[in-house]
Order: structure tokens, then sequence, then C-alpha cells
């Protein structure tokens, strides 16, 4: 069904363009110093290599031999704050394979992560993704400490809409409920009936039992949603500034140079894109599509890294590289990571009244049954 409408903040009376931006790096504060663990050493040495080999056969397909020694002293030291920390890694499949692999205790698209956030035992949380994934894991977890290696790592869809505007499109549409993506602010969570990944939108959207659904505030995820369901949906004119780059041109390049290439898309692409898609889906599916089929060759269209590790893990596909990195995703480095666990720091907080308000949305969606 086409979608109903495409609002913004200019429909509101409100021409701002809102950007994805980023306070400079704070330093480290004197509490962030006082509660610091000494700085281990980042030397190439033979402990360390043995320490990290078994690391390196995973990532030995995507990660060049001579730039091991420069990431594996981190890998060693990161792991071993770990344990000292009582801290756990998520990673989003968007980081790259060095953290991935070689860090990362938990990996997974937005709803794993989600889902696994509410079975964490440790006391701390290090979020590897963006901030948004960093206060749902808050969410989730209001007891425990969550970290981000770098609090300037945003989302172009987060930063497009406030939970004032979702207020406004509430009064514009009395009655009709409200999907949140989780790619939004906990402010917006708030503000929501239920939230939604790219893996479960149509689903949660058609649990909802009504005619008209608001879904915010991907524009290109509420088409493809509402190509997939007969419920009406208003939507909202966000879009991800990865995704929303691709071009069906691009892909019918690809496609007329090798027509047995399989095209796979996340649909947060554009609707072009998707037509040429052979497959669409969440980052989660694209992953378990291409180990199910295990094309000869395949254009996986999304967010670079991602490609990365799928090579790793299945190093005899053919994987052709057309796709587009994430800056938000990249501000998360192993120095930064070693960083924040010596300092304990960027600390994600959120104010309890959100939190309270906003956990019914992500608890609603993870607790919705298949």
């Amino acid at each position: 069904m086409p979608i109903s409408g495409v609002y913004g903040p200019e429909d509101f009376g409100n021409p701002i363009h809102r950007r994805v931006t980023g306070q400079a790096r704070a330093r480290v504060t004197d509490a962030e110093r006082a509660r610091a663990l000494p700085m281990p050493s980042l030397e190439w040495t033979p402990e360390v290599e043995r320490a990290t080999a078994h690391l390196y056969e995973k990532v030995k397909n995507v990660i060049p031999e001579i730039e091991w020694p420069f990431m594996a002293p981190y890998i060693k030291a990161i792991n071993e704050l770990k344990r000292e920390r009582n801290a756990v890694i998520l990673a989003h499949n968007y980081q790259t394979p060095e953290i991935f692999y070689g860090v990362a205790d938990i990996g997974g698209d937005s709803l794993q992560l989600a889902r696994e956030a509410t079975k964490v035992k440790e006391s701390t949380i290090v979020q590897c993704g963006v901030h948004f994934m960093a206060e749902t894991s808050k969410i989730l977890n209001p007891d425990k400490t969550v970290l981000i290696p770098d609090s300037r790592a945003g989302c172009s869809l987060a930063s497009s809409i406030t939970g004032a505007d979702v207020r406004l499109l509430r009064e514009r549409f009395p009655g009709v409920p409200v999907v949140a993506y989780v790619n939004t602010s906990a402010d917006v969570k708030a503000e929501v009936d239920i939230c939604c990944t790219s893996s479960n939108a149509v689903h949660v959207v058609e649990s909802l039992n009504s005619d008209t659904v608001i879904m915010l505030p991907d524009q290109y995820l509420a088409k493809y949603v509402a190509s997939k369901t007969r419920v009406k949906i208003i939507a909202w004119k966000g879009a991800c500034e990865v995704h929303e780059r691709f071009t069906g041109d691009e892909l019918r390049a690809y496609r007329s140079a090798d027509p047995s290439v399989q095209i796979i898309a996340h649909p947060e692409c554009p609707p072009d894109v998707i037509a040429e898609a052979d497959f669409t889906g969440s980052t989660a599916h694209m992953i378990d599509w291409v180990r199910n089929n295990r094309p000869k060759r395949v254009v996986m269209v999304t967010e670079c890294s991602m490609a990365d590790n799928v090579q790793a893990e299945l190093p005899d596909l053919e994987i052709v590289r057309t796709c587009n990195l994430c800056p938000h995703m990249k501000r998360i480095t192993l120095p930064k990571i070693l960083d924040s666990l010596i300092y304990m720091r960027e600390e994600v907080t959120v104010d309890p009244a959100i939190i309270d308000k906003a956990r019914r949305s992500v608890e609603r969606m993870i607790n919705l049954k298949n």
C-alpha cells in the first residue's frame, strides 16, 4: 500500500534542518582519573602474539598481517580489562573486524543487541555502536553502568526527530498508534507506543491492529513496510545517510557487468535500490541469507564493515564491494575502547522518568510474539 503521507519538522512550522553533530570529545575528568586503571603495555611481543593468535585466525582474510601487530596489543589489553572491570562489550554488525571478532562478547543487529542487553550479568556494558544503541542498553539496564567509547557517535535517523515532534504528530493524528524505529533517541522512544527494528518492522506494525500507523523516522523503511502490508503508513522525513546514497543505477551497472551476481539490500535503502535487489532484509537477515544461500558473487548493499565481517566468516565468498562507510560507527576504535575501560568513560545517562516511559516501548517490541 502506498505511503499515506510523509512529514518532517517543516510541517510543524520548524524549518530547521537537523544535522548529526557532536560536541568536542570531553577531557578526562578528575573523577574519571581517580578511578582509572594503569595504562597497559601496548608493545608487540611474543606473548601478545601467542595470546591473540586464535583471534587473528578469524580475521586473517580481511586484516593484512602487517597491521595485526598494531591491533593485537590493544585487543589483548581490552580483553584483560573487561575481566577486571566486570564489563561486557556489545558490538553492532557495522563495527570493524578487529572490534567485532577481537574484543566483542556479543555481536549483532539492533534487535539482537537489545535482546542480549536484557540478559547481561556484568555490571558494565561497553556499547560499540552509536549513541542511541547505548541509550537503549541503559533503558533496559538502568542499574548498570553503560559506556560508549565516543559519545559523538551519532545517527542521522536519531537526530532527525525529537520527542516534541512525536507529540505534534499525535496532535495532528489523534488516536493513531506510533511506531519508532530503534534508531531514535530515548526521548522519542518515551513518546511512542512500540519500537521496531528492520528485522521485525512489518510484524510490529501489523501487531497494533490498526488500519493506520505512524512510523518514524526512516521514510525508506516506512515505504518498504507499506509495500508489505495493507496498513496505511504515515511516515517521517528521516533517512540513513549511509543507505540513502545507494542508487538503482549503481546496482543495475553491477548486474549488467555480471548477470549472475546476487544483490541483497537493507530496507533503509531507497525504493529504486530495493527494486533491484534479489533479497531485502535487516543486517541479521542479510547475513543469514548469505550463510544459507552461499551465492558465488554477492553485492551487500549496506555499511562497509559488515561485508568485511561476513568475509571473515565465509572466506570463499566473493563480495563485490559497493558499500558506504558510516562515519559515526567509525568513531569507535580500539584505542577509544581501551580508553573507555581505563577511565570508565564516556558514561551514558538517561533521565529516570524517560527510562520508565521508553522501557515500555522497547520491552513491548522485545516481548512481541512471532
